[in-house]
């Protein structure tokens, strides 16, 4: 095992290859393998592959759980919502400032838990002082500084990685055209709030499906990422009556047939209220409290 650990470093890690990633070195070290099955040792009439496989019946199955190769750590989340792990930071759900957070890191990932639940997954940096960002994990703050976030580095991550796509960059150029640079990037920061609870696919095509009718509102957002999840033609524009209707909570679409119907928000996303109306109980009141009764006439009585 030791020549054969030596033979390959010295084949194929020589010198070191430059990756951006312990991903992409995963990659070629896989194909790596897979170009060592055809290899033949010196003397036998066989190769790597082909004797693995006739092996493999002799091996014995693979537990049942999996063996966690992860050391468990406690850091404490700083005041710009990430954590120190081996001279490396990462960020969290800025909730989670000031308190602490179990992490587990691993050979290619970097797991930050809320109590058993994943709150922020990572892949491991090798290189110390670098970082890692989510822009979901600054949205809350944003949300209250929105002229923070074109600066953010978390912005830039996240159009280096293509989860910032160009409809979100159009999205919010049409939402500061039409409501100043303050009001359009919080429009926008309510949509990128929606990722939480509704997949990208569905609310980029909401998106382009917003932008084509000139509406910027992130209700009607909501609405056609909904319309595309269910799989209605995202083309039909019925609900998106102009780019005036954001500041509304109706709006009014116009029909195939010409006419024109008003469509509540409010309707569509709260069900209808099962409760009656109660009766009107002020008659009984002379009969519920008489004394209050006479009172009202002597009143009246000495008013006339």
């Amino acid at each position: 095992m030791e020549h054969e650990g030596g033979r390959f470093r010295r084949k194929h890690l020589v010198p070191p290859p430059q990756v951006e990633s312990l991903a992409e070195l995963n990659e070629r070290l896989a194909a790596i393998d897979i170009a060592e099955d055809a290899r033949h040792i010196h003397g036998r009439p066989t190769s790597i592959g082909f004797d693995f496989e006739a092996e493999r019946e002799r091996l014995r199955s693979l537990p049942a759980d999996d063996y966690d190769c992860g050391i468990d750590l406690t850091p404490v989340v700083a005041r710009n919502s990430r954590i120190t792990v081996r001279q490396c930071y990462y960020s969290v759900p800025a909730k989670f400032i000031g308190a602490k957070v179990r992490v587990k890191l691993r050979a290619n990932e970097l797991w930050v838990f809320d109590g058993r639940k994943v709150v922020a997954r990572h892949p491991r940096l090798t290189r110390r002082y670098t970082y890692h960002d989510f822009l979901d994990h600054y949205l809350e703050i944003l949300l209250v500084k929105p002229g923070a976030f074109a600066g953010a580095s978390a912005l830039a991550q996240a159009r280096a990685e293509g989860g910032f796509t160009k409809v979100h960059e159009a999205f919010w150029a049409a939402a500061k055209n039409k409501a100043g640079d303050r009001e359009g990037t919080r429009m926008l920061i309510e949509v990128l709030l929606l990722h939480r609870q509704l997949p990208a696919e569905a609310l980029v095509t909401a998106m382009e499906t917003c932008l084509r009718v000139g509406s910027v509102s992130t209700d009607m957002v909501a609405i056609e990422a909904r319309k595309a999840m269910e799989g209605t033609d995202a083309d039909d524009a019925e609900l998106l009556a102009g780019p005036d209707e954001a500041a509304t909570d109706d709006s009014t679409a116009t029909t195939a047939d010409g006419g024109a119907r008003v469509i509540s928000l409010h309707a569509r996303r709260l069900p209808p209220d099962p409760r009656q109306a109660l009766p009107d109980m002020s008659k009984y009141d002379r009969l519920l409290n008489p004394v209050a009764g006479r009172d009202s006439q002597t009143q009246k009585g000495h008013g006339a």
